[in-house]
């Protein structure tokens, strides 16, 4: 009689509770076993997703804790290196949020060998492009180092090398953040500056007045301060309506009382940025601006769909995202304030997102797009942005491939009911062309469960469904399965003659992941930025499945 010792300890069918054997798995936050990503990675992941939040399954104190120990140990092997990755990822705007980047300079300012401090104090203009990412790195940078002459001679020259008006407008703009104002900085860093840019700065600390606003031409750099000051003394919005044209003051330089009146917000959309339009969708539309029929809808119908400007901005898709959801909701998150959503801003917010991704041609593969819709997904925010959870995301990203490939199936999977005759995945009935507030929304009310990363496969081959890529959306904190995915991804290929691969979409910055570093066939995706679409093209069309490092962006 033969004793079935394959069953209990085989490289071919193991519990997700076990490491594979042989296998360099780690055990994840969940209890289930997944490979392990290199502090590199690791790196990349902190940057663009961030930790706010934390996950479902560990706190924010914790995830922050992993991933500045990472970002650290980078520094120490290679900090020049680990200094240009922050700053590419930063200025490419791969990210949607860029304080994630701020930490991690500053982590290196303070943390680095001499060379890296010096690398990365000089990266400070790259990566703090406004006055709130400088404020925010100084507060990061006291945690790790005092201020010495580098910090000092580093914050100098973020003043010093703009151009006088720029400078203003950085100063009227962006004032003060997290208990760190301008003057605070101009006191600290003792910069020399001459000119109109040193009588802004003498402004900015108090120790000088400005010219009367009549005697100055509105290209003056000094004239947006006196304008910003002229706003704090107006009598009435028709005076800051005529400043707002005249000299080109932002909604941060108006008087929170003005800021209730549809005029003054007339005056502002003139010429406000894509991404500022963005955010305040929702208050033009509380005010009275935006309602059905008005001229200011067609004006931001027209700029979200201005595909050049969307370029421009660097807009992120997921702020494209958050804004649908916010302002489809007709409630604001943190206040009270309610509005009536006007439809033609909705549709043009949902344009806007597709179009923020890159043009791609379709493969003619055949696509699976599953969507982990487990408890730990609903429990994850992306991008430490509220009201945005990884369930709801992916859902989001999913409906972007299908919009470019016609051979596509969606499901969404848990272990709800796994061995009790369930399978554990459904069909979603999801399809391109649907606004994505309401698949979203649809997502976002599908039952919960354990989470299972290899029922995809499993799904496929049950249902004898052909597929070449398999795409993944997950935070890869999977536990509940009797396989592995890598095996049954391996199943699948064996069984069906189809060299298929896999795309894992990392939603949560951890260290886990469900690729196998040694199968070339299987790729790591982080983030959700206009390059995804092209990255997954490109990694559909490879042939070799041959042993290599998995790529991850």
């Amino acid at each position: 009689m033969t004793t079935p010792y394959t069953r209990h300890y085989s490289t071919r069918c193991t519990p997700q509770s076990e490491p594979i054997p042989g296998s360099k798995q780690i055990c994840n936050s969940a209890g289930g076993y997944s490979f392990s990503v290199d502090d590199w990675t690791r790196l990349d992941r902190f940057l663009i997703l961030g930790c706010e939040g934390g996950s479902y399954y560990a706190t924010e104190r914790t995830l922050t804790v992993q991933n500045a120990e990472a970002v650290r140990r980078c520094v120490a092997a290679d900090g020049p290196r680990t200094v240009a990755r922050i700053a590419v990822v930063s200025e490419a705007g791969h990210a949607p949020k860029n304080d994630p980047a701020v930490f991690a300079l500053a982590l290196a300012a303070g943390m680095g060998d001499a060379a890296t401090r010096s690398v990365a104090l000089a990266a400070v203009p790259r990566v703090c492009r406004t006055g709130t990412h400088l404020f925010g790195f100084v507060q990061a940078a006291e945690g790790f180092r005092g201020w010495g002459r580098g910090l000092k001679r580093a914050v100098g020259a973020w003043y010093a090398d703009r151009e006088p008006r720029e400078l203003a407008y950085q100063l009227a703009k962006y004032q003060q953040r997290g208990g760190w104002s301008h003057r605070d900085l101009l006191r600290l860093c003792h910069v020399k500056l001459t000119g109109p840019a040193n009588a802004a700065a003498q402004w900015a600390v108090g120790k000088g007045g400005l010219p009367g606003l009549e005697t100055l031409a509105t290209s003056d750099p000094l004239a947006l301060l006196a304008a910003f000051e002229a706003a704090n003394r107006a009598a009435t919005a028709a005076d800051i309506v005529r400043l707002i044209r005249e000299y080109g003051l932002v909604r941060e330089c108006i008087p929170t009382r003005w800021l209730t009146d549809a005029t003054v917000w007339d005056a502002l959309l003139e010429k406000m940025p894509l991404g500022a339009m963005v955010r305040n969708l929702a208050t033009m539309t509380r005010v009275g601006l935006l309602a059905p029929g008005e001229k200011a809808v067609e004006r931001v119908v027209a700029a979200l769909g201005d595909r050049e400007w969307l370029r421009r901005s660097r807009l992120h898709p997921v702020s494209l995202l958050v804004a649908l959801q916010t302002y489809a909701s007709g409630r604001g998150a943190r206040g009270a304030g309610v509005w009536t959503p006007v439809p033609e801003v909705l549709n043009a917010l949902d344009t806007a997102f597709y179009a923020a991704f890159a043009h791609v041609e379709p493969t003619g593969k055949r696509w699976l797009l599953a969507l982990d819709v487990s408890g730990s997904m609903a429990g994850s925010m992306v991008a430490g942005v509220p009201n945005l959870s990884a369930r709801e995301a992916s859902a989001a990203m999913a409906l972007v491939t299908a919009a470019t490939e016609p051979a596509h199936h969606i499901i969404g999977f848990t272990g709800r009911g796994h061995g009790a005759g369930r399978t554990g995945v459904e069909p979603l009935a999801i399809r391109p062309g649907q606004r994505l507030d309401a698949v979203t929304q649809m997502v976002s009310g599908l039952p919960m469960g354990p989470t299972d990363c290899a029922l995809p496969m499993l799904y496929a081959l049950e249902r004898k469904r052909a597929v070449d890529v398999f795409v993944v959306y997950t935070d890869s904190e999977t536990w509940h399965g009797a396989v592995h995915p890598v095996q049954a991804l391996r199943q699948y290929r064996e069984s069906t003659g189809i060299p298929a691969k896999l795309v894992v979409m990392g939603m949560v910055s951890n260290e886990f992941t469900l690729a196998d570093p040694d199968d070339a066939g299987m790729l790591d995706v982080v983030g959700f930025d206009m390059a995804v679409p092209q990255l997954l093209s490109q990694f559909a069309l490879q042939d070799d499945l041959g042993d290599g490092i998995t790529p991850t962006f």
